[in-house]
């Protein structure tokens, strides 16, 4: 029986293909072409590197050559190089067919993983396969910025060389799905996604990263993929300026805007008054984020709107005034607080529902 595994075996004929060339002088004809070019299609299936398989076409074309006439043998150089050029294109076909089905299957592993599709004992199989044991828990990590992330950009393979080289062979995937590059780790090793935030905000150039919580087998993935997306969906509704979000840093904003009749009442009840104001209540909503988000200090707020302190308390005795809630006061400062929360979820007053 003959060992496939043996590049022998993959040149089957190739002897005779020559000595028909060379009795003649001929060209290859494009039918014995096509026939070497399958052959190394099979041999690169089969396993059978190219260098390995060379050196056989070569000894074989040395026994050919013994045998050739003097006059037949001139062409013998003419009739080896195509035929090695033929096994090397049928070779490097198969190489890339195999690149793209590998592709292919790892896109596919990655849709089913994220979106929480195929059965869940099939896609841990696969898993392992891609270097996950989805009975642990793991976390996601999503980046985006302002241009796209995608498989072949220099900065999806700087960051990817980067974490090789910090953490070598631990069992992290890393991938791109609608322009955001997202890093899959175990739970229990923060430190990879921390590393992969930091890189993936330089490559981005401003952008931004949001990181889910762990959480055990595939649905844990899908759910921490979702917080990590929802993280990032929130920050741009609520103009968080932290350039790295954690979903556990931000559970309050789902709890305080999960029922919107409720928080809409709540806004329009304490905010309304606002449109009184002198340009309206845009800029006072500004001036109340400005205040919480500095920790109630007038003078660091001021700085922030680049406002004298005088005009920043000015601006806050105003507030007071129209809504009756002082916001130095601990009692109305939560409510106020709350509100201003809701406001900037729901773009309010510019689309009041």
């Amino acid at each position: 029986m003959a060992d496939r595994t043996a590049p022998e075996h993959y040149v089957a004929g190739y002897d005779e293909i020559l000595v028909a060339a060379c009795a003649t002088g001929r060209r290859l004809s494009r039918d014995e072409l096509e026939s070497l070019r399958l052959q190394g299609e099979r041999a690169a299936e089969a396993g059978i590197g190219l260098r390995g398989l060379v050196r056989v076409l070569l000894a074989a074309a040395r026994e050919v050559r013994a045998a050739l006439a003097p006059d037949a043998a001139d062409h013998l150089l003419t009739a080896v190089e195509q035929a090695v050029d033929a096994f090397g294109e049928g070779h490097e076909r198969a190489q890339r067919l195999a690149v793209r089905q590998e592709e292919a299957a790892r896109r596919e592993f990655i849709d089913d993983l994220l979106y929480g599709r195929s059965d869940l004992g099939r896609l841990a199989e696969r898993a392992e396969r891609f270097g996950l044991l989805l009975s642990h828990a793991h976390a996601v990590a999503a980046a985006q910025g302002a241009e796209p992330f995608d498989d072949g950009s220099p900065a999806t393979r700087r960051i990817e060389s980067s974490l090789l080289a910090r953490f070598g062979d631990r069992r992290i995937l890393l991938t791109t799905k609608d322009g955001r590059l997202i890093c899959i780790a175990p739970g229990d090793q923060s430190d990879v996604l921390a590393f992969f935030a930091k890189q993936a905000y330089a490559a981005a150039e401003g952008g931004r990263v949001a990181i889910g919580r762990a959480h055990t087998g595939a649905g844990g993935v899908v759910h921490s993929y979702e917080e990590a997306l929802n993280a990032l969906d929130l920050a741009e509704r609520m103009d968080l300026e932290d350039p790295v979000l954690r979903a556990a840093d931000l559970l309050v904003y789902p709890v305080l805007t999960r029922d919107r009749q409720a928080m809409t009442d709540l806004v329009e009840s304490v905010l309304g008054p606002l449109r009184e104001a002198r340009g309206g209540a845009r800029p006072l909503i500004g001036t109340l984020a400005a205040y919480f988000d500095s920790g109630c200090v007038a003078a660091e707020a001021a700085r922030r709107l680049s406002l004298s302190v005088r005009a920043m308390t000015y601006r806050l005795e105003r507030i007071h005034k129209l809504t009756g809630a002082d916001p130095a006061d601990p009692v109305h400062r939560y409510t106020l607080q709350t509100a201003v929360i809701g406001a900037r979820f729901l773009d309010w007053p510019e689309r009041e529902s």
